[in-house]
């Protein structure tokens, strides 16, 4: 069955379901506007599939946080910049900097983008911890341009009906290891404090992070 014309509402209660199909629809329908915003911030290449593979990671953990279909756009587009603007700090950590001569909106974005690189740090450590045979699977799920199940049958040796089932399980454990599970309680934390109270800082998030 082809879903390219479903609304965005049914689209999540299925991918929330762990229905395969509604995560590559995601994945397809919202790849352009990843791209788009790694071409904004020159973005290109090898490291605008690690920034997509980090927003689609991303909504796996945190899709249970987004309650209205018409915020999921919104969400991706915030993710992929957050994502970006690490790629970039990372590209500059080398290059001394007068802080008096910093743009004013990349101040503003300063603990932003330490946020997500540890996010993008966190992604990556729970992507290495999982078997080599669930990391073969899951980046040829996220690949883009997509990869047929047929392909990933052929290459994988899983049966097509097995795919998704062996994804849920695959996301699973990467939802289960210590540091994603640490970072989640730490911004589910932040995210009930009240306005009196400090939000936590990227050093509060890595803090709980490391100490998981």
């Amino acid at each position: 069955m082809v879903y390219h014309d479903e609304p965005v509402r049914p689209l999540l209660q299925r991918a929330a379901k762990g229905m395969d199909s509604a995560w590559r629809e995601i994945v397809q329908r919202y790849a352009p506007l990843v791209f788009a915003v790694c071409h904004r911030y020159g973005i290109g290449g090898a490291d605008a599939q690690d920034v997509a593979g980090s927003v689609w990671l991303g909504l796996v953990a945190h899709l249970d946080r987004i309650r209205e279909p018409e915020a999921l756009p919104g969400w991706i587009a915030t993710t992929a910049k957050n994502e970006c603007l690490a790629q970039l700090r990372h590209r500059a950590r080398q290059i001394p900097t007068d802080a008096d001569q910093l743009d004013v909106s990349v101040a503003a974005d300063f603990d932003a983008t330490l946020i997500a690189a540890e996010r993008d740090d966190v992604a990556r450590a729970a992507f290495a911890r999982l078997p080599e045979r669930d990391q073969d699977l899951l980046s040829m799920l996220f690949a883009d341009p997509p990869v047929s199940y047929k392909e990933i049958s052929s290459t994988l040796g899983i049966p097509v009906g097995a795919i998704g089932p062996t994804r849920a399980r695959c996301l699973t454990r990467a939802r289960r290891t210590p540091a994603v599970a640490a970072l989640a309680g730490a911004e589910r934390r932040t995210a009930r404090r009240t306005p009196k109270e400090p939000l936590a800082t990227s050093h509060d998030l890595k803090r709980e992070v490391e100490a998981a």
